[in-house]
């Protein structure tokens, strides 16, 4: 005899309640809808943060620094020997040779390539690039550079001052006033740039404005802290994870990495582990679900000098 499922669900119920829902999320209008199976009261989304505090490759950031700017700073060695640094434009094509539209090249070749980037105003990440100044030669490689201008820009270039940097050596710095990484050649142009990096300055800024809760939240259940958090933002987001800058009245500022549970592709999947992970904190800050995971655990001090 078959029992009434209605009686069942009903009896379930009773004896096995579902925790309440988590506040919905305002990440990107993007509402997280928890699901639960029957006679069960733990969400779905149980992946927590990988062990490890996973960072893209400096070739990487680099090569994404790189995709988002188009201002620099050229360095060469001007006719009476002293270094001159100017501003100029740049555009780089698929493996990230940098193009520039130069009237007057210097005549000593030797140059250098500085590009910052900022995020969120609270770090700058930077990539200089050394290498020789050259002037293509063959119409059909200079057509192709045109090109790449013309997209960067939406404009023609003038193909008589059209420059390329030579790439020898990559520097990379994480911030200003740090120490940098060197990045062999192959390196750079074999690196991808980072899949999110054309959505990750909104998706940052739509968390901050919106999600704050969320990011507290994640500094209390996924990082392993000994002192109380005042205040805390989000830096970046790639494709690995993302970077918060922690604020404590006790013990300084700190920047501390949280990776995703897997590997994002696009904006979408950084939008759905987001909001998963915001689930998962939610559910084990309210003890629905039992903290079966590693915290992170390395934090960066962050020592302010100058005016930032």
């Amino acid at each position: 005899m078959k029992m009434n499922l209605q009686i069942l669900t009903q009896s379930l119920s009773t004896h096995f309640p579902l925790p309440p829902f988590p506040p919905k999320s305002k990440f990107l209008q993007a509402k997280f809808k928890p699901s639960f199976k029957l006679c069960s009261s733990l969400s779905t989304v149980s992946v927590p943060p990988t062990k490890t505090s996973h960072k893209p490759f400096p070739a990487e950031v680099s090569r994404t620094i790189m995709e988002l700017s188009s201002i620099g700073t050229l360095s060469t060695l001007a006719q009476d020997g002293w270094p001159l640094g100017v501003g100029v434009r740049f555009a780089v094509d698929a493996e990230g040779t940098p193009v520039l539209c130069l009237p007057q090249p210097s005549p000593d070749n030797r140059s250098t390539l500085h590009v910052q980037l900022d995020q969120c105003g609270l770090r700058t990440p930077q990539c200089t690039i050394q290498g020789s100044l050259t002037k293509p030669a063959d119409a059909t490689i200079l057509r192709r550079f045109d090109s790449v201008w013309k997209k960067r820009f939406g404009e023609a270039a003038d193909v008589d001052n059209l420059y390329t940097v030579d790439v020898q050596r990559v520097l990379q710095m994480e911030d200003l006033n740090e120490d940098g990484v060197w990045v062999t050649t192959s390196d750079y142009k074999n690196a991808n740039p980072d899949p999110l990096r054309n959505s990750a300055e909104e998706i940052v800024n739509e968390i901050n404005n919106n999600n704050r809760e969320d990011v507290h939240r994640f500094c209390n259940v996924y990082v392993d802290l000994d002192f109380q958090v005042s205040e805390a933002k989000m830096i970046w987001v790639d494709r690995l994870g993302f970077d918060l800058r922690i604020y404590s009245p006790q013990k300084g500022v700190f920047d501390v990495r949280i990776p995703f549970p897997r590997e994002v592709t696009d904006e979408k999947g950084a939008k759905s582990s987001f909001n998963g992970m915001s689930q998962l904190a939610w559910e084990v800050e309210k003890n629905f679900h039992a903290p079966d995971f590693e915290k992170v655990k390395q934090l960066k001090k962050i020592v302010y000098s100058g005016g930032r």
